[in-house]
């Protein structure tokens, strides 16, 4: 009985209409602001549709523990979590096995933007909360944290952009919300790119698609990339039009060669940030 009432529900209507109103390939509303939390070195918000996530960006800085360090890259450690009140039951506040496996996509795909090389003993930490989920969570949460690294004035090769895309219904449609990602033939696609070097750095798929379907998808995902990535320049813009210049952690890491500490971590700004700052980030090889 509850198969039929699946195969009843009609995902995409005979005049391109799905069940929340958009077309095929509309994205649900998307709205980036950079710059939100003071205390970070970087910052977004980003609200995707009923997606609700905050991502914070610290460092450069000391790696610790200082086994984990790289002499010849800054280490992206990258942390996806969700708010126990994010989704209809409450969740398990402890890290599961999903938020284990999204952390590491994330950061991964993120690492492939920034210019890590330059920034040798350090970590880069980012931090990313949903507060509230409702299908595309990942691809949220990638798109805000890149803003954030941006906003932190790391040097990157480009931002990374990305959205879901899939079947649903038998028709291939962009952006898939809760309702189209739980239906019977679902497939779900997150794809994030570097825009203007066209390099996917994440890309999963979950169900079973056929070599045209993927070419529709990518097409679609595509031209649908380039809307995000607008709006994700427009919210870097709308900050630092008007305001003023000021040093970023990477800047002094790139000037002094010293990391910060996370420990004595101050607010962004500071004019003494990185003076009472760990020294030996930066003379492993000379010891």
């Amino acid at each position: 009985m509850g198969k039929s009432k699946e195969a009843a529900v009609t995902y995409v209507d005979s005049k391109g209409k799905r069940l929340d109103g958009r077309k095929v390939d509309e994205l649900r509303p998307i709205k980036i602001q950079a710059g939100v939390i003071a205390r970070a070195d970087g910052s977004a918000y980003i609200e995707w549709g009923q997606n609700k996530v905050f991502a914070a960006v610290y460092g450069p800085r000391e790696c610790l523990p200082k086994h984990t360090s790289s002499p010849y890259k800054a280490v992206v450690k990258f942390e996806y979590r969700m708010a126990t009140f994010s989704v209809p039951d409450r969740k398990n506040p402890r890290p599961g096995r999903r938020e284990i496996e999204i952390s590491k996509v994330c950061g991964e795909a993120l690492e492939r933007a920034i210019f890590v090389e330059r920034f040798p003993n350090t970590q880069i930490n980012v931090t990313v909360e949903v507060v509230d989920s409702n299908a595309g969570t990942r691809i949220a949460a990638l798109t805000a944290a890149a803003v954030a690294v941006a906003d932190a004035g790391i040097p990157m090769r480009d931002l990374v952009t990305g959205t879901s895309v899939g079947k649903a219904g038998g028709k291939i449609i962009i952006d898939l919300n809760k309702d189209e990602e739980d239906a019977p033939d679902a497939v779900d696609i997150p794809i994030a790119v570097l825009p203007n070097s066209k390099e996917i750095v994440l890309l999963q798929l979950d169900g079973v698609l056929t070599k045209k379907e993927w070419e529709e998808c990518y097409r679609v995902a595509e031209a649908a990339i380039q809307k995000v990535y607008v709006l994700q320049k427009d919210a870097l813009r709308a900050k630092y039009m008007s305001a003023e210049p000021k040093e970023t952690a990477a800047e002094n890491v790139e000037k002094t060669g010293k990391a910060e500490s996370p420990e004595k971590s101050e607010r962004p700004g500071k004019a003494d940030r990185f003076e009472r700052a760990e020294r030996k980030a930066m003379e492993v090889d000379t010891e």
